[in-house]
């Protein structure tokens, strides 16, 4: 059965799949000691900043010279206010599907911005369509699409549980990919910032070191995340890399923030009991492609329904295991409800 997968995992390699567990190839010790996760890298970071290029003319050049310095852009009063309240007001009202990820004592809620979510939400479906917001988020993912957007919910010590394994520093993939927060709230201390440590997303000497060691540890013995792609860093790792401190983005609501997320980043800690809301948006692609795409919508509501497919389908694979998939719906009227802290519940695929 494996040698039958064996062009499936080859093939995988000329994609976005980045598991070491799933991909024997990928994970494959000798072939990462002969430099192929270090190659799949340089390769990805040449790929992307032609398609950065090729989508980034409209953008302002103080904001791209942030993003390819820093690794992310922060637009304060991205909206006017009154548009700003009209998002949030629509966000508080919002009847539709929640679902829910427990992380160890975090709750996650999003609901999907698809089609007949933003329909009745026009001020919000004003925003996600603007030329401007666009032009942003494809350059930033080097993608001429639209992202995925949800409204999304950080509940943070809501449950019994560890640490929340988000607020470890991590690289999401091994190459460029860009996740946006609209934030809605102001985010601080108290609700944990996003934080993000500046520039690590470059390629330096250093960066490609510690990324070839990684990829030979993981072979032997990774943790659940790193073993899945998303590397883990220590601040043993920040300082074998030469990178400084990162930066705790503490900013007022009606704020942008847009990363580039093969940087490293985190959940900022929360000092309490607290809940921050904001659109996420999320846009990753097959970093080997030259071609930026083509925007067509309906690849768009394609993209939403598959995802919404996806999840019953883990949905009725959890139900057969008498368990919940990682993101299960919950009985909840929005993403603003504040339920009474919960006890741990029980893992899921």
């Amino acid at each position: 059965m494996k040698l039958l997968l064996l062009p499936l995992w080859i093939a995988q390699l000329f994609t976005q799949a980045k598991s070491f567990k799933n991909n024997p190839v990928i994970g494959n010790a000798l072939l990462n000691r002969c430099g192929l996760h270090v190659l799949r890298i340089v390769l990805a970071q040449a790929i992307m900043r032609l398609r950065f290029e090729l989508l980034g003319f409209k953008i302002d050049k103080k904001l791209k010279q942030d993003f390819y310095k820093k690794g992310f852009m922060v637009i304060e009063q991205a909206l006017p206010d009154d548009h700003f309240t009209a998002i949030k007001n629509e966000v508080a009202q919002v009847q539709a599907e929640v679902r829910e990820c427990k992380q160890g004592d975090t709750l996650t809620h999003r609901i999907l911005l698809d089609e007949p979510t933003s329909t009745g939400m026009p001020a919000t479906a004003t925003m996600l369509s603007s030329e401007h917001y666009l032009s942003l988020h494809k350059f930033a993912s080097g993608k001429n699409n639209r992202p995925v957007s949800y409204i999304q919910t950080i509940k943070n010590h809501f449950i019994d549980g560890p640490s929340d394994p988000q607020k470890n520093l991590h690289s999401d993939t091994f190459h460029p990919t860009m996740k946006s927060w609209y934030f809605l709230d102001d985010c601080n201390a108290d609700n944990g910032p996003f934080t993000y440590l500046p520039g690590s997303q470059r390629l330096t000497l250093a960066r490609l070191k510690w990324e070839y060691q990684k990829s030979i540890r993981i072979c032997e013995n990774g943790d659940k995340y790193s073993s899945n792609g998303s590397f883990r860093a220590t601040a043993t790792d920040l300082a074998s890399m030469g990178m400084g401190e990162p930066v705790s983005l503490s900013v007022p609501a009606n704020t942008l923030v847009i990363a580039n997320t093969h940087g490293f980043h985190r959940r900022g800690d929360a000092a309490k009991r607290s809940m921050r809301t904001e659109i996420w948006s999320i846009s990753r692609s097959n970093p080997y492609n030259p071609l930026p795409g083509i925007d067509l919508p309906t690849l768009a509501k394609l993209q939403n329904k598959a995802l919404v497919w996806y999840r019953m389908y883990c949905d009725r694979k959890a139900a057969k295991r008498g368990a919940e998939s990682s993101w299960h719906i919950v009985e909840a009227r929005n993403t603003l409800d504040d339920p009474q802290p919960q006890p741990a519940r029980k893992e899921a695929a």
